[in-house]
């Protein structure tokens, strides 16, 4: 077997590994990073690291559950809903229209072949849409760090 013929399935095996432990970033701003974890798992992993930084939870809706509520059924599907008067009082002063997508959210959510995924707005998006300045935009990057955690 010739060295080439070796490289293209190791190669493929590469990308398909990346592929999985890489958040995945789509052309609407949407962020998607692979989970290790049911939804369940997943959430209350969030639930655990926003309590333990002291961020405040102000809504867990359970899309799944209400479908189920009115005899539809859907993947496990729960939104987070958090954040930080801290943090994002400044950025609504500097951009009002930013309000629309404050508090910060989370989206766990399970695809068709059962894989578990955290989506989140890119805080780079979010800065664009909202022509936030550079200087604040830790104040929503945050989001970044909470999703890869709860993944791992």
């Amino acid at each position: 077997m010739k060295m080439w013929q070796l490289a293209v399935p190791l190669v493929s095996f590469a990308l398909l590994a990346s592929a999985a432990v890489n958040p995945v970033k789509n052309k609407n701003g949407i962020v998607d990073v692979p989970s290790n974890h049911s939804v369940d798992e997943t959430v209350e992993r969030v639930k655990g690291i926003l309590q333990s930084k002291g961020v405040t939870l102000f809504a867990l809706i359970d899309h799944s559950g209400e479908a189920e509520k009115v005899g539809m059924k859907m993947r496990p599907t729960k939104l987070l809903i958090f954040g930080n008067p801290k943090g994002g009082t400044p950025l609504m002063l500097a951009a009002p229209s930013v309000a629309i997508d404050l508090p910060l959210k989370i989206l766990v959510w399970e695809d068709s072949q059962g894989k578990v995924w955290v989506s989140y707005n890119s805080p780079e998006y979010l800065q664009q849409r909202h022509s936030l300045p550079q200087e604040l935009l830790a104040n929503i990057a945050v989001v970044e760090t909470l999703a890869t955690k709860a993944a791992e």
